[in-house]
């Protein structure tokens, strides 16, 4: 009871002055507001704003969890790779051990931590600055960017990252609610075009190899979409990629856990599966149209595009970050379609356009980020047409019934 007078007595002090949102979000974030609503009619309901976040944020924990067990293991595997030890008699059955775990964590940890740190700070400062409510929405994005970065990203190049996707992605634009672009995606961006060589995914990342091989740096290998755009043999097979034991970002890499994430999401009402669906329809579509070409005999195996191409369809599901955007960052419901017919376009276009990008731009064999956020401009083109659509049909409607 103590710390809840002294933050309320903090608040009834600062009320009024600059400093007032920076109290007001600390005591909403750890009690419920204590201000009720006497006139007017209002909806009852247990959800808001910060319900929903970390809503979102349950279904995030699983592949975070999950993450940094495979960090671990990613690193001995390719440290007994290089020593020539097989997959088979390597660490494959030892997943889920507290090594793995502890080096997982030690370097994952610190890209949440800063992610968040860094990302409110620019919140608290615009919220003091512009006199408004500290808004809850980087709740989500603090969590989804240290889960779509490689595992190695430096400190120092995240806070940047950070600070640009806030400042330019969300706040210029009126903050939560308001901005057009997905913020965590808007971050990826920036750190892709600014910093591209630590954003190729070309490596696979291994922690203090130094201690096991003598030789610091001595291990590097090429995840499963590079290994493709090289038309390099994949060592993975289809489950590993399912269940997620495969070098990647630290959220994307477990189709299983994205899967189950996504439902919850349904079942909670937050995601859409209009738009999951839609993209997986839209990227199944592309895919098809590729092993098309390739079968028809216009793409030979000389052919830089060959692998990707002739990969079979409902692979690209499984491989890169298709499934973690689909999921969480497609049906963000601030940038997404709004309409059900525009969640419908929305989406397959997502889909369709990711698995071109993928192929078709072997330099960055990823498409899903620039899909999303190219449909991200074009979403309320997309529900314009819709709504203008259904006008004229109800006109035509009204028409018909005047005559």
């Amino acid at each position: 009871m103590g710390l809840k007078s002294n933050l309320h007595n903090l608040k009834e002090k600062y009320k009024g002055t600059k400093m007032a949102p920076a109290f007001n979000a600390i005591h909403t974030f750890l009690y419920l507001p204590n201000e009720t609503t006497h006139n007017g009619t209002h909806i009852k309901a247990a959800d808001d704003l910060k319900r929903t976040m970390n809503t979102v944020i349950m279904a995030l924990v699983p592949c975070l969890l999950f993450g940094m067990f495979n960090a671990g293991y990613q690193h001995y595997y390719a440290i007994d790779a290089a020593a020539g030890i097989t997959r088979e008699v390597s660490l494959f059955g030892n997943f889920l051990t507290w090594d793995n775990f502890i080096i997982g964590a030690w370097t994952v940890l610190p890209l949440v931590i800063v992610s968040y740190v860094v990302g409110l700070a620019v919140e608290f400062v615009f919220a003091v600055i512009k006199g408004h409510e500290v808004e809850e929405g980087y709740l989500v994005t603090g969590m989804l960017v240290p889960l779509i970065v490689p595992i190695d990203t430096p400190l120092w190049m995240l806070s940047v990252a950070v600070i640009f996707g806030v400042v330019i992605g969300k706040e210029v634009f009126g903050g939560t609610g308001m901005n057009i672009l997905n913020p965590a995606l808007t971050i990826r961006a920036f750190l892709f075009f600014a910093y591209p060589t630590w954003m190729s995914g070309d490596k696979v990342w291994v922690y203090e190899a130094v201690e096991r091989t003598g030789t610091p740096d001595a291990i590097s290998g090429e995840t499963v979409l590079g290994s493709l755009a090289q038309n390099n043999p994949v060592g993975y097979d289809w489950l590993d990629m399912f269940y997620g034991f495969i070098p990647g970002s630290v959220g994307e890499t477990s189709t299983l856990l994205i899967l189950l994430g996504g439902l919850f999401l349904i079942f909670s009402k937050i995601g859409s599966w209009r738009i999951m669906l839609s993209s997986v329809l839209g990227a199944l579509a592309m895919g098809l149209i590729f092993n098309g070409v390739v079968d028809s005999g216009v793409i030979t195996e000389s052919s830089k595009f060959y692998s990707l191409m002739s990969t079979d369809f409902w692979m690209h599901l499984l491989i890169g970050g298709f499934a973690f955007g689909t999921v969480y960052m497609a049906t963000d419901p601030v940038t997404a379609s709004q309409t059900n017919k525009g969640k419908w376009i929305y989406g397959f276009l997502i889909g369709f356009i990711s698995i071109m990008i993928r192929v078709f731009n072997p330099a960055y064999p990823e498409g899903v980020m620039l899909a999303i956020l190219l449909m991200n401009v074009f979403a309320p083109t997309i529900d314009h047409y819709v709504v203008q659509g259904n006008v004229k049909k109800r006109m035509k409607r009204l028409k018909a019934k005047a005559a």
